[in-house]
């Protein structure tokens, strides 16, 4: 089993959503979360004075799959969430050593 985790920009959730969805993979954790990468935020003008942005707002997406399933749900996030501009975000994938649903005590792919 993998954790895919997905940082992406927030205008571009519903499409990964409808995409995922498509692709017949349901099931995910969206939280709204700030930070910065290379880009190291921006700058914005309000009433004439410029004042820079440190933490630039995201999405996190986490999705908990098998294996087998993780470069088409890699490959649906990358090509729906990339605008082609700094800032498309990041995808990370890292091994779970077991999952329990908590109602029924299923362990492991059965819990997912």
């Amino acid at each position: 089993m993998k954790k895919i985790e997905a940082i992406i920009k927030p205008f571009k959730l519903d499409a990964v959503k409808e995409a995922l969805e498509k692709a017949e993979i349901f099931g995910m954790t969206v939280t709204e979360v700030k930070g910065f990468g290379k880009q190291k935020g921006h700058t914005e003008l309000y009433r004439g004075a410029e004042y820079q942005i440190g933490f630039v707002p995201k999405i996190k997406l986490e999705i908990i799959t098998i294996a087998e399933k993780v470069p088409a749900i890699v490959d649906i996030i990358r090509t729906t969430a990339a605008s082609g501009k700094i800032g498309d975000g990041k995808i990370f994938v890292t091994p779970v050593e077991d999952v329990i649903r908590i109602r029924t005590g299923e362990t492991g792919p059965d819990a997912i």
